[in-house]
Formats: structure tokens, C-alpha cells, sequence
């Protein structure tokens, strides 16, 4: 099973590391495909004050040490075509953030690497719409749509994060977990379907409580790997803290999750 994890945003390195080194645990777990994931900058933020992160050049650097330091595979999103070829330098996984899940030129600059392309779905997404995100990458790859499944070769891999739902608010069409699969391995994001956007008065609110539920259900449904972002203390986060899991909190979610997954044969 894939698992990404870790914090929303690099803080600072001593939190950093405080967290790569709670999630050693999982990372060990034999069952488990572990990626550590922190962003190095929030280009989305709802607010122009809220905390974005160090940056390219120092975020990497940062997480070049935590890979040094712990041996893991790493995961970071990129928002413009300037910022993949370094990236791709130091990490395994570039990920494309949701509102630009169709970004031609963004798609395309990650797929000119040989990096796995982790292509989140938007929230104003159609799940049957994403196929046209992966072929965007294929094609430059000069991979034949006939291989969709083919993770190994292709190296691209699909996110559902939850749709828009009125206003500040998100629900998950567990449908979207199968339609998806025809196209592209997928993770299921727990921790930004229970987001609440812009309902924080100039952030985005969460649910918390809803995470380790969601979570139970798309491993009922069947995903291919699941995305947490998590923290020693989320009340603290300078981003996302409302819907991200205490490290505890997510080692019990995946407990619950391998239960449910052999309790069906998968």
C-alpha cells in the first residue's frame, strides 16, 4: 500500500524533523510504500499573510536532509514549470496540487522527468475528466493510453481530494475511486477531503473527525494508497492544521485501514 505522509508545509527544521521522525514507524512497516510529503511553498494560500513555507532552494535543501537523515522517498508539490527541474533533483514523487490538475504546460514539464507525477484531482473536477491529465503525461512520455494501468512504466498516479460542495465545504463521491482507477493508480487523500475552504475567516477550516471515517471507507471501496498530512501538534500548523491528524491518531487510521483491507482479501 502507498502511503504519503508528513506536513502540510516545511515550518522549520527542527518541526521537520520532529515529524519525519514520527512517522519512522509506519515507514518500516513492510506492507507499506512510504513517502514522506511536505510542501515548500503554499502558492494557494487564501490569504496573502498566511505562511507559504522557506521556498524552493532552501525547502529542497531541507528535505534533502530529512532523505539523508531517514532513507525516505519524497514527495513535494510543484505549482510552475521554473520550479520541476530542481525539484526533480531531489525528490521520488512531484506533485501537481488540485486547482492546477490541468495545467498543460505544468503536466508536461513533470512528465519530462522520470519522477512519478502525482496529479491531484481539482475540486471543480469531473473524476472522468482526469483522464485526459494522465494522457497529457503519457503522451509526452510517449506511453500508450493502453498501459493506463501499468504504474511502473507510466509512473502516475491520481489523487481524489473531495468536490466542491457549496460554499467552504467538500464531500467525497466514493465512485470517483473507481472511475479513476481505469486511468491511473489511486490515493486517496483523507486529510484535505474533510477541508473546509476559506471557512476560517481568511484560511481554510477542517473536520477533523471525519478523516480516520473517510479513510475506513475508501479502504472498503478500494484505493491503491492513501495521503495524511500529519504533525506532532496540528493546533500549532501554519498550515492546514484543521484537518491534519496527530502522528498517533494516523498510525491508529492505518491500523483500521489494513484491518478492513484483509478482512477483504485485498
Amino acid at each position: 500500500m502507498i502511503l504519503i505522509a508528513g506536513p502540510c508545509v516545511i515550518e522549520s527544521r527542527e518541526n521537520l524533523f520532529k515529524i519525519a521522525e514520527g512517522l519512522k514507524e509506519l515507514s518500516e512497516d513492510k506492507r507499506i510504500d512510504f513517502y514522506f510529503k511536505a510542501s515548500f511553498d503554499k502558492a494557494n494560500r487564501t490569504s496573502l499573510d498566511s505562511f507559504r513555507g522557506p521556498g524552493l532552494q532552501d525547502g529542497l535543501s531541507l528535505l534533502k536532509e530529512v532523505q539523508d537523515e531517514f532513507g525516505y522517498k519524497l514527495l513535494t508539490d510543484v505549482h510552475e514549470t521554473w520550479q520541476v527541474e530542481e525539484a526533480a533533483k531531489v525528490v521520488d514523487v512531484l506533485q501537481i496540487p488540485a486547482f492546477l490538475c490541468r495545467q498543460t504546460d505544468l503536466l508536461v514539464a513533470a512528465a519530462k522527468t522520470d519522477k512519478i507525477v502525482n496529479i491531484k484531482k481539482g475540486q471543480f473536477m469531473n473524476p472522468e475528466d482526469m483522464e485526459y491529465s494522465v494522457l497529457k503525461v503519457l503522451k509526452t512520455r510517449g506511453i500508450s493510453e493502453a498501459n493506463y494501468q501499468n504504474s511502473k512504466e507510466t509512473k502516475v498516479w491520481l489523487t481524489e481530494r473531495g468536490s466542491s460542495f457549496g460554499y467552504g465545504n467538500l464531500v467525497v463521491d466514493m465512485r470517483s475511486l473507481m472511475i479513476m482507477r481505469r486511468y491511473a493508480p489511486v490515493i486517496f487523500d483523507a486529510t484535505h477531503s474533510v477541508q473546509m475552504p476559506g471557512a476560517a475567516r481568511g484560511k481554510s477550516g477542517g473536520k477533523r473527525e471525519f478523516v480516520s471515517p473517510l479513510s475506513r471507507a475508501a479502504a472498503a471501496v478500494g484505493c491503491d494508497g492513501f495521503f495524511f498530512e500529519a504533525h506532532f501538534d496540528p493546533t500549532i500548523a501554519l498550515s492546514d492544521g484543521a484537518n491534519m491528524l496527530k502522528l498517533d491518531e494516523l498510525k491508529k487510521s492505518i491500523k483500521d485501514i489494513f484491518a478492513i483491507k484483509e478482512a477483504l482479501g485485498n
